[in-house]
């Protein structure tokens, strides 16, 4: 379904400069920037274009993502496609300057002209190479660079412990590791890293009423409620908000609207902060009992991008 008109995802790109850049001070590696998944809702053409000055490249998932945000031509730096190949042809990546990761042998004959990186296994069991046929992969493809999929110390040292007697490129470190500095290795994959703060995702009341008994479907008790247009059809949950500023909550939450807990003198046309303004990513995932990630990629799809400029 389309995004509401009535919700506007408003996207400040200084901040995400001003992450970048915190995140370079503090690790001192190069940042292979990661704008999958559409920059995580924010835009991967508008992101990678803000701070393509900062970082070493970027990552995406996929060869279709970095087509669809047409990122060889726009950005001109090396993009890593860190899922499993959607293409064979080698010219296909090499067009899009675009490297492919592989994870057999196979994989990495057919797309050696390409450069590809080799993904091992360490522990996340997805779409990566064994250990005992990593040579093997390695030989095929002429690969100098190798990384993990980690989300815990253990991942990244095992993956340095692997390939402890192989001249290669190593990096492991995505959002979670960036302080752990024996993960950092020769690079980081910042993402959600490089986000957080940088969004703000609102509507307005579109009704403001006391409450005369319980309401909705699933009769809801409260004292004054209000209604804003959007719902679970565009990717929003039941969870925290705010209203005037003050913390209120989404009380039910119905395919195209929303039931908002109001005070006494919230009113029709006051904006309703769905994330921003002091309310986290991380406070909304509590809520919504899911990632960070998660939550900052669906209230990006909620309504319209507006871009403040760096």
């Amino acid at each position: 379904m389309p995004p509401s008109e009535h919700v506007e995802v408003r996207i400040d790109l200084a901040r995400i400069r001003a992450n970048t850049q915190d995140v370079a001070r503090r690790v001192g590696v190069p940042l292979l920037a990661v704008v999958k998944a559409d920059a995580y809702g924010l835009g991967a053409a508008r992101v990678a274009e803000a701070v393509a000055d900062l970082v070493e490249g970027f990552c995406v998932f996929d060869l279709r993502e970095a087509i669809d945000a047409d990122l060889g031509a726009r950005i001109g730096k090396t993009i890593l496609a860190l899922g499993p190949p959607n293409s064979s042809n080698a010219q296909d990546y090499l067009a899009q300057r675009v490297r492919p990761a592989v994870s057999t042998a196979d994989q990495a004959a057919a797309l050696c002209a390409a450069r590809p990186i080799l993904s091992i296994d360490t522990g996340m069991q997805r779409f990566a190479c064994p250990p005992h046929q990593i040579d093997r992969v390695l030989r095929a493809g002429e690969c100098d660079e190798a990384f993990t999929h980690a989300t815990r110390r253990e991942h990244a040292l095992r993956l340095a412990n692997i390939t402890s007697d192989r001249m290669l490129r190593l990096h492991a470190a995505g959002s979670a590791l960036l302080d752990d500095p024996l993960c950092r290795f020769d690079a980081v994959r910042p993402g959600i890293a490089l986000y957080r703060g940088a969004v703000r995702v609102s509507s307005r009341l579109a009704e403001a009423r006391d409450t005369a008994g319980p309401l909705g479907y699933s009769a809801v008790p409260a004292h004054r409620h209000g209604v804003i247009l959007a719902g679970y059809a565009h990717g929003l949950r039941p969870g925290p908000c705010l209203v005037s500023g003050q913390p209120r909550r989404l009380l039910e939450v119905g395919m195209q609207s929303a039931y908002v807990e109001l005070g006494p003198d919230d009113k029709k046309g006051d904006a309703v902060i769905l994330l921003g303004d002091g309310l986290s990513e991380d406070q909304v995932a509590s809520q919504w009992q899911t990632t960070p990630h998660e939550a900052l990629f669906h209230l990006c799809r909620l309504g319209h991008r507006l871009y403040d400029q760096p």
